[in-house]
């Protein structure tokens, strides 16, 4: 999510592919159809509503029960009686293998095929509704009324209408069987990008903290406006570790991820920071000579992350990993870790700290490239919103190639061989990169389509009424503009997704702009900021809002899934939290109901028919670059950086002489509730033992430039080696 950099304004131009008032075009490549029984139809590549199928019974009632006046006649001949008894014995061998045979052939044979041990056994589900009523030794699965047991012990109802169901296998915790819904394949099946859809939320604020999303935690803290300033004044105060777990426990909950497994949805997308790995005590000097050191809390929210691995293999959801900072900061926000200046690629120490980013890169590919976490998290965002106007497009470019061949000589080339690699735009428009890297191994284009942040008025009403053809005003047309930008980009780059996108059509929002930012909005945000006082007419423009949305973007992750209350009480903005939506009455409960929103209101554009090349998809020739785009690119370092007015070679470098971090399996607290003892091996963090280069660390004796705030100082005047 975009916000103001500290000391500059947002600028309308960096989105220019997605232009405000002008006749719109989106993409209705499905049917048009807004029918309300969202149950009864099925996501297809062509399109035609189909009859939704459990693949496990929702409950027990699935199976239509038997005419009791036939079982339980007065008067039968003792033919009638065998006849009688032998039905009943065929519909009670239905209803078994209606339950068992989806677990065997989604999860067990799927586990002896991949050449695990065949699940085995009499144990039992804790599911009181759904799933199975006898199931092999350690495997509890559930599907809609489904008691779930958390590992605190905790218990709550699990609700999914749509098919899905969640999976546990307690002998093999990195077992995946689980189902998000009906149209989504589980997680031990292929995704095909093309003809499955993304429907996902991001999960904002979490292990990256935004003023806006969890005001409470920055409210106590009025000079803080980014996470360096409230890690170092909790630090001051003695609380950083106490208040910063708190919320890592409890910000999300396994109940969340079941929730957004009910909603319908099927990926979430998580910003992570690099301080998930490590933080460096000595980032170089100021000005005055005094050193600093980066106040981030280091390493603890990683168990979070990997607890959160396994509530998304529970529930059949997979994951957007997305490296939400780097070191310098890429764009001078407030969630890049710290707002300002931009020293990623820029200025004196822009070598260095993209040195440090790449090997931050390398550590998180080789955990999650392991054979365990393959089905679960299957993009790797690299890195979230690097400012391409600022930094420069061939810096960006060589640093986006110099990350495709890193990941893929860990993870090898071709499907199933680690994650797709997510490359975002820069805000230098998405047609920009059409044509970019031919030939590289699954790579996806992420964008982040906003209104709020143009700095226009944005006056024009959504709240127009409560008929659906005409709620919304002029902003559901306009959402529909941005399906032939995607539609182009997929046409002519290759998979591309929006990765953040939200119902805020103004900017209106506690600390939305910032701690101390302002609004460009032209009316009251009072009235966006309590969506108490929102009418039935409100509601429905800012549904028909999300439901255009979603059908022009086609893959979409909405920003974001929470927002936690202010010291008040009260979501200060509502806009942006599709839980709080769902509750409200402002987003669907079913997103296939956005399927042909736009060309419900006439808007048509550039299609796309879900056909792909191979490499694209990790099939013929992926990874074979073309050899112009490499001569292009593929120097590195860069040649010249922006704000640099000394030689590059006089540039501080870092040398890769240190010792080399790595990612281990850890989680939170114990699997208290777990019944059987795991027999799986713990995975050791490191995938390709062949990739042993030593980590990158400053050079001995050398005195750097703070990195952080290297564009208000000079530059050495000789080299330190």
């Amino acid at each position: 999510m975009t916000q103001e950099q500290e000391g500059t304004t947002s600028s309308s131009n960096l989105y220019s592919d997605f232009p405000r008032p002008q006749p719109a075009y989106a993409n209705h490549s499905v049917e048009p159809s807004l029918s309300s029984d969202a149950d009864t139809y099925h996501d297809d590549p062509d399109g035609t509503p189909k009859k939704s199928t459990h693949v496990l019974p929702t409950s027990s009632s699935d199976a239509p029960p038997p005419d009791r006046n036939l079982l339980y006649g007065a008067a039968r001949s003792n033919k009638k009686r065998r006849v009688l008894r032998f039905g009943a014995l065929v519909a009670l061998v239905i209803v078994v293998l209606a339950v068992i045979l989806p677990v065997y052939f989604v999860v067990i044979k799927k586990k002896s095929d991949d050449g695990a041990a065949p699940l085995t056994g009499s144990g039992t589900g804790n599911s009181s509704a759904g799933g199975n009523e006898k199931a092999p030794e350690g495997v509890l699965t559930g599907g809609d009324g489904s008691t779930v047991t958390t590992d605190s012990g905790e218990t709550f109802t699990y609700r999914n209408s749509f098919g899905g169901y969640w999976f546990v296998d307690q002998e093999n915790p990195f077992a995946s069987g689980a189902r998000a819904n009906s149209w989504t394949p589980a997680l031990n099946e292929s995704w095909t990008w093309g003809t499955d859809r993304v429907n996902g939320v991001n999960l904002g604020g979490w292990f990256v903290l935004e003023p806006f999303i969890t005001p409470a935690l920055y409210q106590p803290y009025p000079s803080a406006g980014d996470e360096w300033d409230l890690a170092t004044l909790m630090r001051a105060d003695g609380t950083l570790q106490t208040k910063m777990e708190q919320h890592y426990d409890t910000f999300i909950t396994e109940e969340d991820i079941a929730q957004i497994a009910g909603a319908g949805l099927n990926w979430v997308r998580v910003p992570i920071p690099f301080w998930a790995v490590s933080t460096w005590s000595d980032v170089g000097q100021l000005g005055d000579g005094t050193s600093e050191a980066e106040p981030f809390l280091e390493g603890v929210c990683w168990k979070y992350i990997v607890r959160l691995f396994a509530w998304a293999r529970k529930y059949g959801i997979r994951v957007n990993l997305d490296l939400h900072t780097a070191p310098g900061s890429q764009n001078g926000y407030n969630h890049s870790g710290r707002r300002g200046q931009v020293n990623f690629l820029k200025g004196v120490m822009g070598i260095a700290n993209a040195q440090r980013l790449l090997d931050y890169i390398r550590i998180i590919t080789e955990f999650i490239s392991q054979p365990e976490y393959r089905d679960v998290v299957q993009i790797f965002g690299v890195l979230n919103e690097p400012l391409l106007p600022t930094i420069g497009r061939p810096q960006v470019s060589a640093f986006y190639l110099q990350v495709h061949d890193l990941v893929r000589n860990i993870t090898g080339y071709g499907a199933g061989k680690g994650p797709y690699i997510g490359f975002h735009d820069g805000f230098g428009g998405i047609s920009s990169w059409a044509g970019f890297l031919p030939g590289a191994d699954r790579v996806i284009l992420d964008t982040h389509p906003y209104f709020a942040f143009g700095g226009n008025p944005n006056i024009e009403p959504i709240a127009t009424g409560e008929d659906p053809k005409s709620a919304g005003g002029p902003w559901p047309g306009r959402a529909c503009q941005w399906g032939t930008s995607l539609n182009s980009s997929r046409n002519n780059f290759g998979v591309t997704v929006a990765g953040e996108f939200s119902n805020g059509y103004n900017d209106c929002g506690l600390f939305l702009n910032g701690v101390n930012g302002t609004q460009s909005y032209g009316g009251d945000c009072s009235f966006w900021e309590d969506s108490s006082k929102w009418d039935a007419s409100t509601k429905q423009g800012v549904m028909q809002f999300a439901l255009a949305s979603m059908d022009a973007l086609g893959d979409w992750f909405f920003w974001t899934w929470k927002i936690a209350n202010a010291t008040d009480g009260v979501v200060r903005s509502p806009l942006w939290s599709y839980k709080l939506g769902l509750e409200g009455g402002w987003m669907p409960t079913d997103p296939r109901t956005a399927n042909g929103k736009c060309g419900s209101i006439g808007v048509s554009g550039t299609q796309f028919d879900g056909t792909y090349s191979a490499w694209q998809t990790g099939g013929s020739h992926a990874g074979t670059i073309d050899p112009a785009a490499r001569s292009e690119y593929g120097q590195w370092p860069p040649a010249t950086l922006s704000a640099v007015d000394a030689p590059m070679t006089l540039l501080p470098t870092y040398t890769a002489t240190g010792s080399l971090a790595t990612l281990t399996y850890i989680t939170p607290t114990p699997a208290s509730s777990a019944t059987v003892t795991p027999t799986a091996s713990i995975p050791n963090g490191w995938f390709n033992a062949a990739d042993n280069t030593p980590g990158i660390t400053a050079v001995a004796g050398c005195t750097y430039p703070d990195a952080w705030r290297a564009l208000t100082l000079p530059a050495p005047t000789a080299v330190c080696k």
